[in-house]
């Protein structure tokens, strides 16, 4: 495993050239786009490492599978998908254009920026700092790592342009999907997406997603069963933005994606596998990461279709 990764990495190291850094936050925009790194854990506990796989990045929309375990757990399948659907949208993942059009005007799914923002107004707590905290304990007890937080220069730098996801949140809050205060909201939403977060944090958060759940050491079921089937449906189906279906077909593994560059993945019973290369393609997927998973997925089989 530890070779074919190495062979990997440096066979689509290429792909960093014709990909671009996510420049619209200005603070990923200093990323260099030239860096590439793959973890991969797997059932047994064993760590496989291979190029730039130490460096510490923002978890951005990869922190929407585990906001949306966690809002299952608050609320309930019911309320939850009263706020957002279930279906891919074909659109960019910071597009409003259907938002107005759609009847209900609820978001199509939680992992387009629009239905996460829903799903992080239903996060309880007695505050924002309350709320925040439940969402960092949860990426630190499943990551494995006590240390994580966020990235204040991200955070802020999120605040000050987020200006279309302002426009989304104050819309929702105008159809009354999102209740309470838009700004707070988008504050917290802000925050989850600064986590910031290494290679192998999020390869263990995507073997306890492969694990349906359970904390493999401890021999504990954390979050039930069948909401971790219901994120990595998601994952598959709207993890990548609106190049979903191409990754399902030329990878087959529940994956999200975020414009730091990261790819979180699940291979059910098998492995959580985590990727960095901050040069994106015109999805806003990493470029070069995806051709790792890809290469990764058929040399080992592990598509699940």
């Amino acid at each position: 495993m530890q070779s074919l990764l190495k062979e990997l990495v440096e066979e689509n190291r290429h792909w960093v050239k014709h990909g671009k850094v996510a420049n619209y936050i200005p603070e990923l925009g200093k990323m260099d786009p030239n860096k590439l790194g793959i973890v991969v854990v797997d059932t047994g506990g064993k760590v496989y490492r291979a190029g730039d796989y130490d460096i510490s990045f923002t978890a951005q929309s990869m922190s929407k599978p585990l906001v949306l375990l966690l809002a299952l757990m608050d609320n309930g399948e019911e309320i939850v998908f009263s706020k957002v659907g279930k279906e891919p949208t074909g659109d960019p993942f910071n597009s409003i254009r259907k938002l107005e059009t759609l009847k209900p005007p609820k978001p199509l799914n939680p992992m387009i920026n629009a239905g996460a923002i829903a799903v992080t107004s239903l996060i309880k707590g007695k505050d924002n700092e309350e709320k925040f905290e439940r969402i960092l304990n949860l990426f630190r007890k499943i990551s494995k790592n006590p240390n994580l937080d966020i990235n204040k220069d991200v955070y802020l730098s999120e605040k000050r342009t987020g200006d279309r996801n302002r426009a989304i949140a104050y819309f929702l809050k105008d159809v009354n999907i999102i209740e309470g205060d838009a700004e707070e909201i988008l504050d917290l939403y802000f925050k989850q997406c600064s986590i910031e977060v290494t290679c192998e944090d999020i390869a263990n958060i995507g073997m306890f997603l492969a694990n349906q759940g359970m904390d493999m050491e401890l021999g504990e079921t954390l979050i039930p069963k069948y909401y971790t089937q219901i994120v990595k449906t998601f994952m598959v189906t709207c993890g990548m933005y609106d190049a979903s279906g191409e990754f399902a077909i030329n990878v087959g593994i529940p994956a999200k994606s975020g414009v730091s560059g990261g790819i979180m993945c699940a291979v059910p019973n098998r492995m959580g596998i985590g990727v960095i290369g901050p040069a994106l393609d015109s999805k806003g997927n990493s470029i070069a990461g995806v051709k790792v998973l890809e290469g990764l997925s058929k040399k080992l089989m592990l598509s699940i279709f």
